[in-house]
């Protein structure tokens, strides 16, 4: 059995994004020690690992929890669960090509850095120096 603490380190998540995951109803099977403390099997990581990437790719928590209530359901739920998935990670893909855009962006940014640092160059993109006096030449 996991703790908050537990499951916040080994899932890369806040211990406080857990907590407000528990109270949306996103593990409906933790369960609380003598101590009310939440107690997190092996089963409720998995739930764990599913909202961590429904989220991360901006599913909403009102999705999130109608995903988890038809998994609960069963498998006539299946056909939903599916178009939930397909759409998320339709959404996923359109990020990641966002992503790449803006990599490719940075790749270019940084060589252009690069060169200007490597041969001691002035950076004509900065507006800050487009209104520079130039220096006279003596």
């Amino acid at each position: 059995m996991y703790t908050i603490k537990n499951v916040a380190q080994k899932m890369e998540i806040s211990e406080h994004t857990l907590r407000f995951w528990a109270k949306s109803g996103f593990f409906p099977f933790v369960t609380r020690n003598q101590n009310n403390i939440r107690q997190f099997s092996e089963d409720d990581l998995n739930w764990v690992r599913i909202v961590k990437c429904l989220r991360s790719v901006g599913c909403e928590n009102k999705l999130v929890k109608r995903y988890i209530d038809l998994c609960i359901v069963g498998d006539s739920t299946i056909t939903e669960r599916y178009e939930i998935i397909k759409a998320t990670k339709e959404k996923a893909l359109l990020q990641m090509e966002e992503l790449k855009n803006q990599l490719s962006l940075l790749d270019y940014k940084e060589s252009y850095y690069k060169n200007l640092i490597k041969n001691n160059l002035e950076d004509e993109w900065n507006p800050m120096n487009k209104n520079k006096p130039k220096e006279c030449a003596v």
